[in-house]
């Protein structure tokens, strides 16, 4: 019997020591996503730009930069709440990755 249950448990044993590195590829790649996406200026960000952020799709994504040209540009980052599908809890996860410059101010910065 012996001889039945030691491959069985070499063999679980190996797939337990699998499936972790797997998730650890996964987070880590999420991790990368949202670290090259940087910091994202609400009033000169393309509606590509904005998909780059964790939680935000191409629908949304397309409602902010709609938000935008009806109202003007943002005028401090927690207007983005008042676009249809960004609601405290997902508005929360991206505050530090939002900002809300002025264009002129960006160029000025640059020189």
């Amino acid at each position: 019997m012996f001889r039945h249950a030691l491959p069985i448990a070499v063999f679980v044993s190996l797939c337990a020591l699998a499936a972790p590195s797997a998730h650890a590829q996964t987070s880590a790649s999420a991790h990368a996503k949202s670290a090259a996406a940087g910091v994202v200026n609400l009033n000169t960000a393309t509606a590509a730009d904005l998909e780059g952020l964790p939680g935000i799709g191409a629908k949304t994504a397309a409602r902010i930069v709609e938000y935008r040209q009806k109202n003007g540009p943002f005028k401090k980052v927690e207007e983005l709440m008042n676009v249809r599908g960004v609601g405290e809890k997902n508005f929360l996860k991206l505050k530090p990755q939002l900002s809300v410059a002025a264009a002129k101010a960006e160029g000025n910065a640059s020189k």
